[in-house]
């Protein structure tokens, strides 16, 4: 039985019980959510009603750290439901979620355009210099204060109304479009016979009969819209007619006419934006967005991603003559489409490289993979992993470890969803049920990492690709922000930081993944034991910057049509065409397709969190290239010292200071963008 949802002090989704401080997941039912809500959202009002209508005088404790403790009942049953949301949905969960998106937009409008609360606020900001503040003090001081003025603190009453609206609309329309996405992921599988896969490597084979199985399709090979089998079967498949329709579904998701059709929902949202943009007074919403980021503006964002650009059309022209060389030497007389690229790529690969990513496959199995996240984190930071089987979580699939230090203390609880399901959105995330801090009574971290790698069959071990691994190491590098943050305050910990910063934590941790040491222990045969060859991994190596130019221009497309959207002053009418008109001024290549289109564009559109803020990845990637280049320039991968302060300044600071201040703290300068053009292969 569970207890009364308005017993805050012990619903099990507000008060966690479990072991290691878990939630008590077996107690918790679907319909618990609402109740819950509705109780945690009425006593975090009830809170900050006190809080602003305190009639002493403001101080850091009665306001700022009051404010920053608030709502932590609303704060769990929020990190459970969204856990839920994003990894192990269903019609229920789905409902409440088209509900509570606008309703939370709601409350949080009200918290930023109290007037008392503000004027609270404003009142110390107006006297930080006299307040004796720490530096970690002052920088939550500040960016609380700029944070409640960009949500409308300082509007009049009629724009607070209007802001708070459009706040509202754009919560249910990222929640739509992310549910129609989800729809058409689950709604297509292409289902094939044996004769249809005869040339597909075992790996694959088998990946597609599990899918097939899960769809009731027993004996039969399934094609689903996942990438750890689409990209797979693009790149083995002879058959160009299912390539055809396999690509046709992939980039056509989020544009199926029907009810699950975001177009309408994109121009919307773009239209809500630019009004958002003028109401706090920015010339567009790439300028609001990016006001507290690295970037600053959007001619810096253009200053790094127009040079990249250009080097990737260039080397992607190069790559698709060598493409059509090898169709018109099979016989092929068609121009290199989209659904072509990647088949033609693997074999260019094997053709220049003597290998393919087949070959890779075997020494990469999950288990290993995972190994070696966390034997990196304990070389570089000290940190071990203790599996708990004994704890169940949202779904099965989902493990859960004790994170403890060198001392043998739990410093934090990681849980890892690694496998893909028709409950779950697609691509790969962190999160958190808990943030680290040390506030009041303190917090240790409970962070999560979700993945969709296709399952093995029953007693078959997950293989992975080299791009799965290092997605794992990405997600596990997001995860040791998060995990071994060392702050004070709840609203700077782990990964609360500008969005083009947040990426250098998980991009850095991915080097890790090839180095040498960890191959050699980890990357061993799933049938052998033997270590990867090290001839293997020398043509792994030599061809580490394979295919770089379509790449580069798949994900820098996706960057550049992004900050055209947001850059303008105004919503185009027509966003398809928009999309189409930009790549065209861009000299798109006809043989490659944005990484991620607009109608299934889940960074941008699914909410706002990278809209105007896909370049961060590259921001990002500039800074890791030139971080990890710190490790080699010393011949060590694993220095202790660098490790130590790359602890102190990157992994565990969270946003204690300036991204600029903590990135020069590590490596005594600021990079330039030519290390990461020399990793991606582009000089």
């Amino acid at each position: 039985m569970t207890a009364h949802p308005l017993d805050l002090a012990s619903h099990p989704l507000t008060r966690w019980t479990g072991e290691i401080s878990l939630p008590e997941f077996e107690r918790i039912d679907d319909g618990d959510y609402a109740p819950a809500f509705e109780a945690a959202l009425s006593a975090h009002g009830a809170e900050i009603d006190a809080i602003a209508g305190n009639a002493e005088e403001p101080t850091i404790e009665n306001t700022l750290a009051a404010l920053e403790l608030a709502g932590d009942p609303l704060s769990r049953v929020s990190a459970l439901f969204w856990a839920r949301a994003g990894a192990h949905t269903n019609e229920t969960i789905q409902a409440l979620e088209r509900e509570i998106a606008p309703k939370m937009s709601r409350h949080f409008s009200a918290i930023y355009m109290n007037d008392r609360l503000f004027a609270r606020i404003d009142s110390l900001y107006s006297r930080r210099a006299e307040l004796g503040l720490d530096a970690e003090t002052l920088r939550v001081l500040e960016k609380t204060w700029k944070r409640f003025v960009r949500a409308g603190a300082k509007l009049g009453a009629e724009d607070k109304a209007r802001l708070a609206a459009i706040g509202e609309e754009l919560a249910s329309l990222g929640a739509a479009f992310s549910q129609n996405l989800l729809a058409d992921e689950k709604g297509w599988a292409m289902i094939l016979q044996a004769e249809d896969v005869d040339d597909l490597p075992e790996f694959l084979r088998s990946s597609m009969a599990e899918a097939a199985r899960a769809r009731g399709e027993e004996g039969r090979f399934a094609v689903t819209l996942s990438r750890s089998i689409y990209e797979p079967f693009m790149s083995f498949s002879g058959r160009r007619d299912l390539r055809e329709k396999a690509f046709r579904a992939f980039a056509g998701r989020g544009e199926n006419p029907g009810p699950t059709d975001n177009r309408d929902i994109v121009r919307r949202t773009l239209e809500l934006r630019a009004e958002k943009a003028k109401l706090l007074g920015y010339e567009n919403f790439a300028a609001l967005k990016l006001d507290d980021t690295m970037a600053k503006t959007p001619p810096a964002v253009m200053g790094l991603l127009e040079p990249v650009w250009e080097k990737a059309l260039e080397k992607a022209a190069a790559d698709q003559a060598e493409l059509a060389r090898i169709a018109a030497a099979e016989g092929r007389n068609h121009a290199i489409a989209p659904w072509d690229w990647r088949y033609y790529a693997e074999k260019l690969r094997a053709e220049k490289f003597a290998f393919d990513e087949a070959e890779l496959k075997p020494y990469l199995q999950l288990e290993r993979v995972i190994d070696a996240a966390f034997d990196v984190a304990s070389r570089l930071f000290g940190v071990s992993f203790v599996e708990r089987p004994d704890i169940t979580a949202w779904h099965p699939d989902v493990r859960v470890f004790e994170v403890r230090s060198r001392e043998g203390d739990r410093i934090a609880t990681f849980l890892a969803d690694y496998f893909a399901r028709p409950t779950k959105r697609s691509g790969a995330w962190m999160s958190s049920l808990e943030s680290g801090y040390t506030l009041g009574a303190g917090s240790l971290p409970i962070v999560y990492n979700v993945m969709n790698f296709a399952k093995p069959a029953p007693g078959e071990p997950a293989l992975l690709s080299l791009d799965e691994a290092r997605t794992l190491f990405h997600e596990f590098g997001h995860g040791l922000h998060g995990m071994l943050t060392d702050v004070r305050w709840p609203s700077i910990s782990g990964t609360s930081v500008s969005r083009d910063f947040v990426e250098l934590p998980s991009q850095l941790y991915e080097h890790w993944l090839t180095v040498p040491a960890v191959l050699a222990r980890h990357a061993l045969h799933y049938r052998t034991g033997k270590p990867m060859p090290e001839e293997l991994i020398a043509k792994m190596e030599a061809a580490r910057n394979f295919n770089a130019g379509f790449n580069t221009v798949e994900f820098t497309s996706s960057a550049l049509v992004d900050m055209a959207y947001h850059a303008r002053a105004d919503a185009p009418a027509d966003p398809m065409a928009f999309e189409a008109e930009t790549l065209a001024r861009l000299n798109m290549p006809d043989a490659i397709v944005m990484r991620h289109r607009t109608p299934h564009f889940q960074h941008v559109f699914a909410g706002d969190g990278y809209s105007a803020g896909y370049y961060s990845y590259m921001w990002s990637e500039v800074l890791d290239a030139d971080a990890f280049a710190a490790f080699e320039e010393t011949n060590d991968p694993f220095n202790p010292d660098l490790a130590a302060r790359l602890k102190r300044h990157i992994y565990a600071a969270g946003g204690s200071a300036d991204p600029e201040e903590l990135y020069t703290a590590f490596r005594g300068r600021m990079p330039s963008p030519q290390a990461m053009m020399e990793k991606r292969g582009l000089v």
